[in-house]
């Protein structure tokens, strides 16, 4: 069955680069989540409330979401608040958005797991997706269009292909 889930980590080039290589991923997206006005522009995002978030769909009976959330922390610091990397903002901060009941309760037990492995306080959003529109197409795909590319996460820590099931 194939699921959908929407990830903010900072800036989306990386985090889409590096979830399109977890076996079990079928599609990605960029685009920007949770804003107060429709359609907005790359420029503009900073002022409507948007985040830069990676749709991401994938296949259950390949890859759990406790297992997505746990690959997707290994690239965030949930602690920050509003910046990731040298990226600095609201557009920027760290959110796990939601289409389902069933995956709030997921998150909230993967969430209360995961803060007894930091000091500081997880400050990485739980939330419904409200809205979401796709950023413009010289953003999606980025770093496969550009492999020397700024990006916060460092992918050589990475195999290219990671196997769900390590």
């Amino acid at each position: 069955m194939i699921k959908d889930i929407y990830l903010a980590g900072g800036c989306f080039w990386g985090v889409e680069a590096y979830l399109r290589r977890i076996k079990g991923i079928q599609k990605t997206t960029v685009g920007y989540a949770n804003g107060k006005t429709k359609n907005p522009k790359y420029q503009e995002i900073a002022r409507t409330g948007h985040v830069e978030t990676v749709h991401v769909q994938y296949d259950e009976s390949l890859i759990s979401l406790k297992s997505l959330l746990n690959y997707f922390f290994k690239i965030i610091d949930p602690t920050l608040l509003n910046r990731q990397g040298n990226d600095r903002g609201t557009q920027y901060r760290t959110g796990i958005y939601y289409c389902t009941d069933e995956d709030k309760e997921i998150m909230d037990r993967f969430i209360a797991e995961k803060q007894k492995e930091y000091r500081k306080k997880i400050v990485t959003e739980v939330k419904k997706l409200e809205n979401y529109f796709l950023a413009e197409d010289y953003h999606q795909d980025y770093l496969a269009k550009n492999p020397n590319g700024y990006c916060h996460i460092d992918l050589s820590e990475f195999p290219e292909e990671i196997d769900s099931h390590e």
